[in-house]
């Protein structure tokens, strides 16, 4: 048995039943009368000529609405300022709008209490660092060597913050240091 594959390219020789078909279609608007091609051609050219009149009543009634509107100086600008307007009114007044801003609002106070407990979290762990005894013992190594460099430096051994010794042992290296004199040795001043 041969197997037969019909598809859209594939022709077939028209049998006397497909002829008989394609014989009885007909196009119905080919098979008109002149009575009743006029009748629907006065009907067309009527509706042209109510279109026309449609068109002549827009393009009028669209003067009078930019006449009034001048009148009334609403320009294009001032317009679109309203139509913004309405629009962000409207907008605002939607219920989406109201969920998404309450939504942010807590979001908002949510954030804050949290940067405020995390900022005295941090206080509070700087001020548990600060009684820690080896802060403690860091801080009286310091205190030990500030001492120490104003001995060194002629101070009075104890007392004075860390800026004190620092300007005391700036202005003794600026005493110790000789001026830039290009004189020779020879000449010295009495």
């Amino acid at each position: 048995m041969e197997s037969r594959q019909t598809g859209f390219l594939d022709s077939e020789p028209l049998r006397e039943a497909d002829e008989d078909l394609v014989s009885e279609v007909n196009l119905s608007n080919s098979i008109m009368t002149d009575e009743e091609r006029e009748e629907i051609q006065q009907e067309l050219t009527k509706l042209e000529e109510e279109i026309n009149t449609l068109k002549q009543v827009l393009s009028s009634k669209e003067k009078q609405h930019a006449e009034l509107k001048q009148k009334l100086g609403i320009g294009p600008l001032s317009e679109l300022r309203n139509n913004f307007s309405r629009g962000w009114h409207d907008m605002q007044s939607s219920t989406a709008y109201k969920k998404t801003s309450e939504t942010l609002s807590t979001a908002g106070q949510r954030t804050s209490a949290a940067f405020s407990n995390f900022g005295s979290t941090i206080s509070r762990k700087f001020g548990d660092m600060r009684n820690s005894p080896s802060f403690r013992s860091f801080e009286e190594k310091v205190e030990t060597t500030v001492s120490t460099i104003k001995t060194k430096v002629g101070g009075t051994g104890s007392g004075g913050s860390f800026e004190d010794v620092l300007s005391s042992a700036a202005n003794a290296t600026s005493q110790d240091t000789p001026t830039n004199n290009l004189t020779d040795g020879s000449e010295r001043p009495c």
